[in-house]
């Protein structure tokens, strides 16, 4: 090796270093550094976990809904450190609204995702309503040889809501699925198709965690065969609710119940809900469980496991853990979060970004300008139906988003920026009309500030949210040093249905002359804390 590829070497290594440690001192990181990790474990909206090992290595999945890929699967070493591994999902072609050709299909996409490893293979469950409803909709399995992929999915035509996938030790394959009323059904050996029809097997509710009678009925089933016995983990009483365990000694039942876990101290009110549990090499057990909090979403925690008279006691005494020792997984890994922050440097996008929608990938390109994200203008009435828009999760308890916008592409018609997206949304963007160029900050369809004669090249915008009120404020800058708050506030909330709020960049032209004209994003920048 040659003195100036030594260098070059060494100054890649040092570069390579220092972005990660820029990247773990600006992202919510659970681990202290000294044994003890502190949850959430992921401060963001990674809603109904299920997890599983697969040998020294855990893996998760998480609902995202209409969000493009779909099925996150994350990858860690000791439950507490995670990254991205890949997504189930690269798109859905089963409805021509997922394009947003005669509609859109927000809140459909993959629901309350199941995890399993089998014979060498993994495998991801999860079902799509139709709709809003629980009643139908229907019910995929992808597998692939690894999480990265590349999936195989086969879409069923039966409907197994909030579906909890279990691999018995003689082979058979279920599937616990049902919200109130359970069921299971049983796969054929390739888990591609049902084999047989749903048995009901649980159909009480309860009033509330300790008493039957009530409107609360279980959902989110995760199985397990533990001992010989079969074990079904579940929610109940929605964000407000508690852990149910329902046990038997056969796959059908009948069934005995226990309550698990009931607190909400951590976060007052939104109880702990959806999640699954895993065991170490070493036995022990460990139950990832999520945590309503509102515009942020539904954050994973980590609690231990506890073997009381058969039962998995969740928590320490029932109660969530904030700081706590970590898993005793034998080696000390090293601290890591998902990724955030983008140059756009790379040919293909980072796993932290997922598209609205399907994309149109004739409309975006990462290398036509080398290090830009170039998004162009699709025809659109308003962000809520504007394609390509690109997002990743906003975190807690506070998160700060930069971008730089190039504009000099942009067409009459075209309405292009940054913001935070969820209903309501809000952003700041470039409108350009009649060759003339406008600031607007738009608070959910309403233009609440405009500065006109917007004759740079380039502007930078800056979103904050918080979860304290669960506010949020826009600003920008003209030259990348002083930023000016613009608009009012924004209260973030949840009105696409359980979503967290998310940072997005857009572009879409409200005219079709101004289909096509373009912005470059340099860069997206993520500070947190």
């Amino acid at each position: 090796m040659n003195h100036t590829k030594l260098y070059y070497f060494i100054f890649s290594c040092f570069f390579a270093v220092f972005q990660i440690k820029a990247q773990l001192h600006t992202v919510w990181t659970p681990d202290n550094g000294d044994g003890t990790f502190t949850n959430p474990i992921l401060w963001g909206d990674w809603a109904d976990p299920d997890v599983m090992r697969v040998g020294d290595t855990f893996y998760m999945v998480s609902t995202s809904m209409q969000y493009v890929p779909g099925c996150p699967i994350l990858k860690s070493k000791d439950l507490v450190n995670w990254e991205m591994a890949g997504y189930a999902v690269e798109r859905y072609n089963e409805d021509p609204r997922y394009d947003m050709k005669g509609g859109t299909l927000y809140m459909n996409g993959s629901w309350a995702a199941t995890i399993r490893h089998h014979n060498g293979k993994f495998y991801v469950g999860f079902c799509t309503p139709n709709g809003w409803g629980r009643e139908k909709g229907n019910f995929s399995i992808c597998i692939a040889d690894k999480p990265e992929g590349p999936w195989e999915r086969t879409i069923f035509p039966e409907y197994m809501y909030d579906p909890g996938l279990l691999f018995d030790d003689d082979g058979k394959v279920y599937v616990v699925h049902g919200q109130g009323t359970l069921y299971v059904t049983e796969l054929n050996a390739d888990a591609k198709s049902v084999k047989g029809k749903p048995v009901k097997i649980w159909e009480k509710r309860f009033k509330n965690a300790h008493e039957f009678g009530g409107g609360f009925g279980m959902e989110g089933s995760h199985a397990y065969k533990i001992n010989g016995k079969y074990y079904i983990t579940c929610p109940a009483g929605g964000s407000h609710g508690w852990q149910i365990c329902l046990r038997s000694d056969n796959i059908y039942g009948p069934y005995e119940h226990k309550l698990i876990m009931n607190d909400d101290h951590t976060y007052p009110q939104n109880g702990f809900h959806q999640g699954g549990m895993v065991q170490l090499k070493n036995g022990d057990w460990w139950f990832i469980i999520m945590q309503d909090r509102g515009g942020i979403g539904r954050v994973p925690n980590l609690v231990p496991v506890t073997w009381t008279d058969g039962w998995p006691m969740l928590g320490d005494n029932g109660r969530d853990v904030i700081t706590y020792k970590k898993p005793d997984t034998g080696k000390k890994s090293p601290i890591k979060v998902p990724a955030t922050s983008d140059e756009f440097n790379k040919k293909t996008l980072g796993l932290q970004w997922q598209w609205n929608h399907n994309p149109e990938n004739s409309m975006w390109s990462l290398t036509e300008r080398k290090g830009f994200m170039r998004l162009k203008a699709m025809r659109a009435d308003s962000l809520l139906n504007a394609r390509n828009t690109l997002t990743q999760r906003v975190q807690g308890p506070s998160s700060t988003g930069t971008v730089v916008m190039d504009v000099r592409g942009m067409k009459d018609g075209n309405i292009a920026g940054f913001g935070i997206w969820e209903m309501p949304y809000a952003y700041v963007g470039i409108h350009q009309n009649k060759g003339k160029r406008s600031i607007v900050m738009c608070n959910h369809g309403q233009i609440i500030e405009e500065i006109e004669n917007f004759t740079g090249e380039r502007i930078w915008i800056r979103a904050r949210a918080t979860d304290r009120n669960f506010k949020a404020n826009l600003y920008y800058s003209l030259d990348g040093e002083s930023y000016h708050l613009i608009g009012n506030d924004l209260y973030m909330k949840n009105g696409l249905r359980w979503t967290g709020n998310r940072f997005a960049l857009f572009n879409y032209s409200t005219t079709e002359e101004g289909i096509g004209g373009y912005v470059d994003f340099d860069w997206f920048h993520f500070i947190g804390k």
